[in-house]
Order: C-alpha cells, then sequence, then structure tokens
C-alpha cells in the first residue's frame, strides 16, 4: 500500500513526453486490463476506449486538441467515448455476456435484467448521457493509478474539441461521443512540470469524519 501511495505522489499530468520512447506491448496490455476491471454501476460499462497509435490520426486529433503537443509525443492516446443513448439492449447484451462467463442458465438472470432496465431505460436522454460520461469517469481514473504502478506517465486532457474528435474518429454516426483523452507515455527531461510538488487539497478540508 505505502508503494501505491507512492506512485500517486509520483505521477503528475504530463504536460511534455518524450517523443522516441513508446510504451511496450505487454505494458499497454497491463493498462487496458485495468481499465477492462474498473468498476462501474451494473457492471455496465456504457464506454468504448480507442487506442491511437497511427501518427496521422494523431497529427490530426493534435489539431483538434489545440495543437497540444500531448496529442503526437505519448506513445499512445485513449480516447473514451461514452454512450449518449441506450435502450435495453445495453442490459440484454451484459446479461447473455454474464450468463456466458458464469455458465448459468439463459434466462436465470432475467429478473436482475428487469430490475436494471426500470432503473434505466425510462431515464431522459440526457440523463443517460451524464450517467454514462461518470461510469467514464471511473474507468479514467483506473488507468491513470495503473500507469503510475508500472512508471508510465499520462495526462488526463479535456481540452479538445469533441465534435471534431468524433468526426476523425468516425463516431458520429454512432452513441458514442469522445468525452476525454489520456495521453501515455514516457515524461521529457526537459518537463519542467515533472519537479513541482504536487499540490492538492488537505485532508483536514476533503474529509469529515461523521
Amino acid at each position: 500500500m505505502n508503494n501505491y501511495i507512492e506512485d500517486l505522489k509520483w505521477r503528475y499530468a504530463t504536460k511534455k513526453f518524450d517523443a522516441t520512447k513508446e510504451v511496450s506491448p505487454e505494458e499497454l496490455e497491463n493498462l487496458k486490463e485495468a481499465v477492462q476491471l474498473s468498476a462501474s454501476s451494473y457492471g455496465l460499462q456504457p464506454y468504448k476506449i480507442l487506442i491511437v497509435k497511427d501518427s496521422k490520426v494523431k497529427a490530426q486529433l493534435k489539431e483538434a486538441g489545440y495543437n497540444q503537443s500531448q496529442f503526437t509525443d505519448a506513445s499512445e492516446i485513449f480516447v473514451f467515448a461514452h454512450q449518449t443513448d441506450f435502450g435495453p439492449e445495453l442490459v440484454d447484451s451484459y446479461i447473455a455476456h454474464a450468463e456466458r462467463i458464469q455458465d448459468v442458465e439463459k434466462g436465470s438472470m432475467d429478473d436482475y435484467a428487469n430490475m436494471m432496465k426500470g432503473s434505466l431505460v425510462s431515464l431522459p436522454q440526457e440523463a443517460k448521457a451524464g450517467w454514462t460520461a461518470r461510469q467514464t469517469y471511473i474507468a479514467i481514473g483506473n488507468l491513470l493509478s495503473a500507469a503510475a504502478t508500472y512508471k508510465i506517465d499520462a495526462c488526463p486532457m479535456e481540452g479538445f474539441d469533441a465534435e471534431k474528435f468524433d468526426e476523425i474518429l468516425n463516431l458520429k454516426d454512432t452513441n458514442l461521443h469522445a468525452i476525454a483523452v489520456v495521453a501515455i507515455g514516457y515524461r521529457s527531461e526537459d518537463d519542467k512540470y515533472q519537479h513541482g510538488k504536487k499540490v492538492r487539497r488537505p485532508q483536514s478540508e476533503l474529509f469529515k469524519t461523521i
């Protein structure tokens, strides 16, 4: 646990990546698994993560990302896209998968499925989009923590033209919308921000024991 706290102290939002260094395939798989294992309401994970390695696509994202260097210098760009709308199919696909994984009789989870549908499907579209966005940010937090554990640098970013991202990544005709980005790779020795002391609110302000 002490190592984990030190890892969190080590990480920072990397502003300048070393473009000559790449995350290994094995480390990338570790990060993907960490995101896959993220907590999610009902386990539904109503989002998709696009991992961008192609230099031409990264250049397009940089242009739509206000020319921030992380988009082209980082090893990979994780684009988190949440489902802006959904129907009963979101639950049905999860239940079918759960029945296979847990090796239970088909239909044995119908009551649970109906409960989820009753809670979610009738929500207004705006409320659905808000709920899926919150689930997505849980996964982003997992990625940042996992990257720190593996001593991989990361920079979470919301400063980009989301509509242009959707166009570049062919999300326009889907229910998916780019909501946040995490650039991963290795910090440049020239990134001055790595030397600054981490600033967070004191525990006395953040916590209240009742």
